[in-house]
């Protein structure tokens, strides 16, 4: 049975688990829906404002499970770009976030933050700090060319301690848990991904050495925030302007990436695809060549997984800031058939939330004709 064939959720096995409560550690949720990261930039100086805390109240009234916020910088000077994206560090902006988590918290919703260093991504030319040169496990761009430097030992160091003193900035505002950005070509992902990572050294290699330091950025923040405290880790194949890259060719090899992050302390993977359907190793042979990410993430790990990816829209987030960024509606029978499996323990909405706050309260009371597509005008006006 799918959704389509349903106008009340209870009657569909894998949409009646979906809004069953989960639990690990400091995360305590009603539901297991998420709603994704989406980089807004409504954050002058850094600060998120009442509006910001609107717009996660808003989907948290919508009945939200868990709120990731938008990347948001961690304290080190090159970590991004952007002078209006928000900022885990500084009395105005963390009293901002206070605002943000006590409205999401009023709709009986929980939050946490996505902390983010964008690395080599920062570009040549950033806006914020722009006296800083960019700097990246090897001084390479996504395409391999040389850009800003290379990190030394000594600035892993320092920037080992900038990922523990955001985690525990997010800990001291209240967040429920936090999640690390590790995906998409950004500054973990490079250590992981072999053509950003051509150290010689002791993080650079081997697959077990180019996890070094992102397992070692986990421990330290465990370390300071505590046994309870949830830690996601959010990761990809994919890098911008590259989907077809992967830091992993096999399951066996994924195994190898994801064990030293969850030895280290990482209680959920987020498992970051454009299309959240697609099979991750397509080339397998019966059943392993239709699993998804998440699903072999959770397979060869036992942690819970989160999927993520074009859920109820018809193209792949990818089209969201182009010419043409509309995208049609469609069923959650693949999504289904897919927690039905196992694959998966939550389902992050990315779009579909942008477009319609009350997405999930729709699913759940079998309105799923009143979903609101996504358009041009919710690119633009991300209320």
């Amino acid at each position: 049975m799918t959704l389509s064939d349903t106008t009340n959720p209870s009657e569909a096995p894998a949409l009646r688990g979906l809004f069953e409560p989960f639990e690990v550690k400091s995360l305590s949720l009603r539901n297991r829906f998420a709603m994704a990261p989406m980089t807004r930039g409504f954050s002058p100086e850094g600060i998120p404002g009442p509006d910001v805390a609107e717009y996660y109240r808003r989907r948290a009234a919508g009945g939200v499970g868990l709120i990731v916020t938008e990347g948001t910088y961690i304290p080190d000077p090159a970590a991004g770009p952007q002078t209006r994206v928000p900022r885990i560090y500084g009395d105005e902006s963390l009293s901002g976030w206070k605002a943000v988590v006590d409205a999401v918290h009023a709709e009986g919703g929980s939050i946490i933050p996505q902390l983010w260093h964008l690395g080599v991504e920062r570009g040549n030319s950033p806006r914020l700090n722009p006296d800083v040169q960019t700097v990246s496990p090897s001084g390479l761009a996504l395409d391999g060319t040389p850009l800003g430097r290379e990190f030394t030992t000594a600035d892993l160091d320092v920037l080992r301690q900038a990922w523990v003193d955001a985690a525990i900035n997010a800990k001291n505002t209240g967040f429920d848990g936090l999640e690390l950005h590790g995906a998409h070509g950004y500054l973990l992902d490079e250590f992981l991904w072999a053509r950003t990572n051509v150290r010689t050294d002791g993080y650079g290699g081997s697959l077990e050495a180019r996890t070094r330091f992102p397992a070692e950025v986990v421990a330290a923040i465990r370390a300071a925030v505590g046994e309870d405290f949830a830690i996601v880790y959010r990761f990809s194949q994919w890098k911008s302007g590259n989907y077809d890259a992967k830091i992993a060719q096999g399951p066996q090899e994924l195994e190898r990436i994801l064990t030293p992050l969850v030895d280290a302390g990482v209680d959920v993977l987020h498992a970051s695809t454009r299309r959240h359907w697609e099979p991750a190793f397509a080339d397998l042979e019966g059943e392993d060549g239709t699993r998804g990410l998440a699903g072999w993430t959770k397979k060869v790990t036992g942690v819970p997984t989160i999927t993520v990816g074009s859920v109820g829209l018809d193209t792949e987030f990818t089209t969201a800031f182009s010419g043409d960024p509309d995208a049609a509606v469609t069923g959650l029978d693949k999504l289904e058939a897919q927690y039905e499996d196992g694959e998966f323990d939550l389902v992050a909405i990315g779009r579909a939330l942008l477009a319609d706050p009350q997405w999930v309260e729709k699913v759940r009371t079998g309105r799923t004709d009143e979903h609101v597509a996504f358009t041009a005008e919710h690119r633009i006006n991300l209320t």
